[in-house]
């Protein structure tokens, strides 16, 4: 059994009424992988607006394993505590990882955000010493059209996210950075310029899912169902 933990923000817990990318990847799993596999993690709600709170279990569809780690306005600062714990709770095997948006919004700086994911890899590790992780780069939305500044931070920050990567990276435990989606474009593939629509989650489960594949012959590559 294969033990699959997505962890992310709000792009990854998603909201009511969506499917999320985390269901367009198990979708994609189910078809593509050959052996016994799981989500994991502790949570399983989304997030609902009208309560402002991750209590909703209003999927698009809710027939498929809803397990996650992830929360509306959560980034590296907030999971980096919570890793160990999950995986060695949920035997995480391989974590789908899309953080750090919120953290250059509004917690630490790029500096700072990369010091949190080397603390995350190593508590990760700790729990599981063979875990293995793809991680996705952070997106640009809507503020890093006009916000230069921010603009800045989230290019540093991916610049040190892949060294962080290149750097960490071992045989037992290996780390993956994973390509952001080429195509995918804020007025097309969001409903509100930083959260994905049906598209948009598509778009990250084919980025995550190809660079499985292409790294660690996982699956196949993405063709959206």
């Amino acid at each position: 059994m294969l033990r699959f933990m997505p962890v992310g923000d709000s792009q990854t817990i998603g909201s009511a009424g969506e499917h999320t990318w985390r269901y367009r990847m198990w979708q994609h799993l189910r078809e593509t992988y050959g052996g016994p596999f799981a989500l994991v993690g502790p949570r399983e709600t989304l997030y609902d607006k009208a309560t402002d709170a991750p209590t909703s279990y209003e999927y698009a569809d809710p027939d498929f394993p809803r397990a996650h780690l992830a929360g509306w306005g959560e980034g590296w600062l907030h999971m980096a505590p919570l890793i160990g714990e999950a995986v060695r709770s949920y035997r995480a095997d391989v974590l789908l990882v899309s953080l750090g948006l919120i953290d250059l919004g509004f917690y630490t700086n790029a500096e700072q955000t990369a010091e949190n994911v080397r603390g995350f890899v190593a508590a990760a590790r700790a729990a599981n010493p063979k875990v293995r992780m793809a991680v996705l780069p952070v997106i640009p939305n809507v503020r890093a059209t006009a916000d230069v500044p921010f603009a800045a931070e989230v290019t540093r920050f991916n610049e040190l996210l892949a060294k962080a990567v290149a750097d960490l990276d071992e045989p037992r435990s290996p780390l993956l950075l994973a390509s952001p989606p080429p195509s995918y474009d804020i007025h097309l593939d969001t409903y509100d310029g930083t959260h994905p629509n049906a598209s948009g989650e598509h778009k990250i489960a084919e980025a995550f899912a190809d660079a499985m594949y292409q790294a660690w012959g996982l699956g196949r590559p993405y063709e959206a169902l």
